[in-house]
Order: structure tokens, then C-alpha cells, then sequence
């Protein structure tokens, strides 16, 4: 892959997720289902890095955590610290606009049971690392351990040098950090292993660094 390359909509180098989708098309014609590109300006200073697409989010609308329950406090922790113009995400056409951040997925296809294999997470961290050296943000926001350790492979840093932990930062160098979250998905935010409060306190820090 040339590393020039930020995204391939085409992309069929995983098998496993090129035929998973192709089976979804034909039992949802209407969803996306293909690769998620990122969505937010190209030189934000703010890369949020998420796992990959949801059957019945990303993956069915074609814009990251657009219209499933991750998205819910994601966006609406946007709005609240100036990132977005609304605090709502459910469909492409529905208005959403960026401001200062961009959001991503260490996976860009869907991945049967919402998980990669290793294999598949390195075979999609070339776009990745093309894609921070394209956007040069200031901070990366991690969400879930295997978003952080895509971000680390990225950039060619060791992982055991970096422990993933809700609200740990890392010096990735060149002025650049990277925070941890937990993931915000319906799991995690139902059994309040991350509460709104905790997620809002670590963009509290992000919104103040970047000031």
C-alpha cells in the first residue's frame, strides 16, 4: 500500500471483512457497507480514534458512529466543548459539521461480532499512520485499548511502554499526545464503566489544552 494513501473506499485486503461485507449488502441493500471513511476537517488538531464501524451505525450510514448508541455521547460531548455544531449524528445528510476535531477508525470495515483479528488491525494501520501524518494533530483521543494500541503501532512506539487507562496520556513526540478513554459503547456507558461525567472531565483537559 502506498503510505501516501489516507483511505481506500475500494478496499478488499482483508477477506474475512470483504466477504462479511459483501453478505451484508445482500441482506441490507440500503447500508453503506463498505469502508468507513473519516469524518472532520483534514488538519484538526483533535483525532479521535474509535475500534471500526457498527453493524447498525457507521456501518449502515457510512460516517463514524453515526446512528448507533456510541455516537450518542460522543457527539453530544462534541457540542458541549465546541467540536460540533449539534449535538445529534444519525444520518450523513442530517447537517453534523466538525470544528477543530476528526474522528477515525483503527478498522475501517465492519468485523463480524465487532471484532478484528490482529491480522486485520495491521493490515489496516497503514491508513492510519498515512492519515495522522496527514492530519499532524496535536492530540489523539483513543477510544479502547485497541484504538490505542493502533495509534502506538502508528507511530512506531512501543506498547508496553504505554499502558492503556481511561484518562492515561502519552508523549507520542513531536509535540504530539495521546489520551485514553474508555470506548463509549452501549456496554461500557450501561454498566457505567464510563459515565458522562468521566468522559466530559478527560474532554475538559483536551478542550483546555488545545486552547
Amino acid at each position: 500500500m502506498n503510505d501516501t494513501v489516507t483511505f481506500d473506499p475500494a478496499c478488499v485486503r482483508c477477506p474475512r471483512l470483504a466477504g462479511h461485507l459483501a453478505a451484508v449488502r445482500r441482506d441490507h441493500p440500503g447500508y453503506h457497507a463498505a469502508p468507513v471513511a473519516p469524518f472532520g476537517p483534514g488538519n484538526a488538531p483533535l483525532l479521535i480514534v474509535g475500534l471500526a464501524p457498527g453493524m447498525h451505525g457507521a456501518n449502515a450510514t457510512g460516517r463514524p458512529f453515526t446512528g448507533d448508541h456510541a455516537g450518542i455521547l460522543l457527539y453530544h460531548t462534541l457540542h458541549a466543548f465546541g467540536f460540533s455544531n449539534q449535538p445529534n449524528a444519525v444520518a450523513p445528510d442530517d447537517g453534523l459539521v466538525l470544528k477543530d476535531c476528526r474522528v477515525t477508525n483503527a478498522v475501517k470495515c465492519l468485523p463480524p461480532q465487532n471484532k478484528p483479528t490482529p491480522a486485520e488491525i495491521r493490515t489496516c494501520n497503514g491508513f492510519l499512520a498515512a492519515e495522522i501524518d496527514a492530519v499532524a494533530p496535536r492530540i489523539i483521543l483513543a477510544l479502547g485499548r485497541i484504538a490505542h494500541d493502533a495509534v502506538l503501532r502508528a507511530q512506531g512506539l512501543a506498547l508496553a511502554a504505554h499502558p492503556f487507562a481511561h484518562a492515561a496520556e502519552h508523549d507520542l513526540g513531536q509535540g504530539r499526545r495521546l489520551f485514553d478513554s474508555y470506548h463509549c459503547s452501549r456496554y461500557n456507558t450501561q454498566t457505567r464503566r464510563l459515565t458522562t461525567a468521566m468522559f466530559e472531565e478527560l474532554f475538559r483537559e483536551i478542550r483546555a489544552r488545545l486552547s
